[in-house]
């Protein structure tokens, strides 16, 4: 990392700031809006709104006229009339632009990933808090959830949308939805609803297109969802859960009417032996059905999974679907294995599916990277408006991140998000490391990745000469 590729990176900021700058509306508060995305980028142990603003504070602390900038930040997190779906709008945009690959780049194209991610919090009266499922923390906990959008490219990875989880409880208390500011209009949804309005806001934005959708078994098993984005005529490649039925031959063949829920229930069983869960078809499958593929190239080698695809009849709403793609994958150890459902059509090749549903790791890291370096979970404001806006500013600062990873350009793996931070802390007006001191800390960081991935890729090959030579690698 040269000092022209760290003073590069600091002019882009300024560049980045113009762009966005209007949507925030006065020159005050687009002022606020540079200092908190500067905040969320520094290195600061807590990126809550006080630190942020006494960081960057034009008076020495202590001063009262230091306090009067955390306030006047405090108002722009929480009261301010900026539109966070302006924000998001804008940021999509920028993704189509710099991250888009095309059909020559890509096989998968992009792929639009759903998740959602819990925020432990303290009291009751921070909005949405409640006793609810924390996938952080791995349990149930006292807890805020956000349902969000990521677009996934081979360029990089991009927060498109999120939205606050309310649970009905939530809904049903004029009191605290008061109290919190929450809109009106804001009325209960799943956490797969929220997910496909989502979804349909950005394509109608008109500036990102998904090749692909993916998500998590919480998506995936619900019908009303898959039933959403067939609408868009969207195609998708979603986790499944092991008792979800599946046809093995098309049911328009067999006659008869399918049995509901309740006859469904008193019967004990399908009326159908075509009708199986996916983990009996899965069973069923011989030896040579699976096939090894090469997911990425990992820390410690190359990822391989094994996979199996299966052309089925879809089950929705206890009644006969559409023909879709059943796909299994498991671990070369025969472990681990899971579910998959798609409507990509029977051309598609089984390849493609699987690499798109392997994009959904990016995301993982993604919010893991938010919370670590981005101050994603730190936020102290308690209304809805808070919540948003503070969400959207770490997208953009997460975005500003990826742009530099990909614009700093190295023939050993990928610049860690950590340490492009580093580069982009020594170059702002008020660094906490020298140019040198940075230069030094990343050209280390990045010799010790590389030696440390070319070790593990020579133990792995070493260790799977069988598979190595089957894959060619």
């Amino acid at each position: 990392m040269t000092r022209d590729e760290m003073r590069a990176a600091a002019r882009k900021l300024t560049r980045w700031h113009e762009r966005f700058a209007p949507l925030f509306g006065r020159k005050e508060a687009r002022e606020h809006s540079r200092v908190y995305v500067q905040g969320l980028l520094s290195n600061q142990p807590r990126k809550s709104i006080e630190p942020i603003a006494l960081q960057f504070a034009r008076s020495p602390q202590g001063d009262p006229a230091a306090q009067k900038e955390v306030v006047a930040l405090q108002g722009f997190i929480t009261h301010s009339p900026w539109k966070v779906t302006d924000v998001f709008s804008e940021i999509q945009a920028v993704f189509a632009e710099e991250l888009m690959p095309t059909a020559a780049e890509c096989a998968i194209g992009t792929v639009g990933v759903i998740d959602e991610s819990g925020f432990e919090k303290a009291g009751t009266e921070s909005v949405g808090v409640a006793q609810q499922w924390c996938g952080h923390l791995g349990k149930t906990a006292n807890c805020q959830v956000g349902v969000f959008l990521l677009g996934v490219t081979p360029g990089g990875t991009a927060l498109l949308d999120a939205q606050l989880f309310l649970t009905q409880e939530w809904i049903a208390d004029k009191r605290r939805r008061q109290k919190t500011r929450v809109p009106k209009a804001v009325k209960f949804q799943s956490k797969p609803q929220i997910a496909a309005e989502m979804i349909r806001r950005t394509l109608a934005a008109g500036h990102v297109r998904f090749d692909w959708i993916t998500a998590d078994e919480l998506y995936g098993s619900t019908g009303d969802f898959l039933d959403a984005l067939e609408a868009m005529e969207q195609r998708y490649v979603v986790e499944v859960r092991k008792n979800t039925i599946v046809f093995t031959v098309d049911p328009a063949t067999l006659g008869g009417a399918f049995p509901g829920p309740k006859r469904r229930r008193k019967l004990g069983c399908y009326r159908y032996p075509e009708a199986q869960s996916v983990e009996k078809v899965a069973a069923g499958l011989p030896a040579e059905a699976w096939q090894p593929l090469v997911l990425r190239e990992g820390a410690k080698g190359p990822l391989v999974h094994e996979f199996a695809a299966v052309r089925v009849w879809a089950m929705r709403h206890y009644k006969p679907g559409p023909p879709i793609w059943l796909l299994l994958r498991r671990t070369t150890e025969k472990t681990d294995l899971k579910y998959y459902v798609s409507n990509a059509d029977e051309k598609t090749p089984w390849q493609s599916i699987a690499l798109a549903a392997a994009a959904r790791w990016r995301v993982e890291e993604c919010l893991e990277d938010g919370k670590m370096h981005l101050g994603m979970a730190d936020y102290e404001a308690r209304s809805w408006n808070s919540w948003h806006h503070h969400m959207s500013l770490v997208a953009l600062a997460h975005l500003y991140v990826t742009l530099t990873k990909r614009d700093v350009k190295h023939d050993i793996p990928e610049l860690t998000l950590d340490l492009a931070l580093r580069v982009l802390r020594s170059s702002f007006a008020r660094p906490t490391l020298s140019e040198d001191e940075a230069a030094n800390i990343i050209d280390y960081h990045l010799a010790r990745n590389h030696t440390a991935h070319e070790s593990h890729r020579k133990s792995w090959l070493e260790k799977h000469k069988r598979l190595a030579k089957k894959l060619l690698l």
